[in-house]
Parts: structure tokens; sequence; C-alpha cells
């Protein structure tokens, strides 16, 4: 899929996402090494700790069907009363984390802006000196 394609279906996700809260509405889609996508959008609940973010959900569906491998994903979030992005957003430090577990350094990450413009950045420059398994050992 190219960056364009994927950076459209995250706009795409943000119609489904559950935001009553914060009116912020996210949308993701994940790229996997198979080829395969999966998406995913903020889910929220009043007490926000069970909330899930667009990033995380879009990984979690694809762990669950037993992808390992991810390429890229994008992300786009914006206030749920319009169509409009608020420039391009950067996926919290949680989701940052669960990237770190299943992606390597140049996991790509595409940050998208309206008008079909986006950033790309690497999971490390997202992350610098993440923690991870080897630091538990």
């Amino acid at each position: 899929m190219t960056d364009t394609e994927l950076c459209a279906l995250a706009k795409e996700m943000r119609k489904f996402s559950h935001a009553p809260y914060s009116h912020y509405s996210v949308g993701a889609a994940l790229e996997c090494a198979s080829g395969k996508v999966f998406t995913g959008c903020n889910i929220e609940n009043s007490a926000f700790s069970p909330s899930v973010c667009a990033e995380r959900t879009a990984f979690f569906k694809a762990i669950s069907e037993g992808e390992r491998e991810f390429v890229k994903i994008a992300v786009a979030g914006g206030n749920t009363d319009s169509d409009k992005l608020n420039g391009s957003i950067t996926p919290c430090g949680v989701c940052r984390q669960v990237m770190s577990e299943f992606c390597g350094e140049d996991f790509r990450i595409l940050l998208v802006r309206d008008d079909n413009e986006f950033k790309i950045v690497t999971l490390a420059e997202m992350l610098p000196c993440a923690f991870g398994g080897e630091n538990l050992k």
C-alpha cells in the first residue's frame, strides 16, 4: 500500500472514533510486513484509564491475529465535529512504548496533515533511549 493510501485510510477511520469527552477523534492504519493492513480508532471511556488510542487498537488487532512484523503506521487526528485535521499529531508515550515492543528503530510513522500531506518520522526519532526487554535482563 502506498503511503498516501495508508494516510487516507487513517483519516477514514476517524469516523468510527468514540470520543465524547475529548471530542478529538484519531484514526490509524497499520501495515504489516505480510501486506495486511489493520485499522484502529480511539475509544474513550469516562474513567479515562480504560480508554485506548487508535494506534494501539490497530496494533492489538494485528497482534491478536498473529502478525508480528510491521512496516509503517499512519496516524490522523482532529476534532470530532470536523473532517479537518488539527495539523499532524504524534502518538502518545504509551503507544510509542507498544510500538517499541514490536518494531525496530526504523519503523516508519506517518503523521497525517490535511490536504493529503504527511510527515514521516522513525520510531527512534519518536522514542529515543527506549526502554525494552534488554533492560530487564
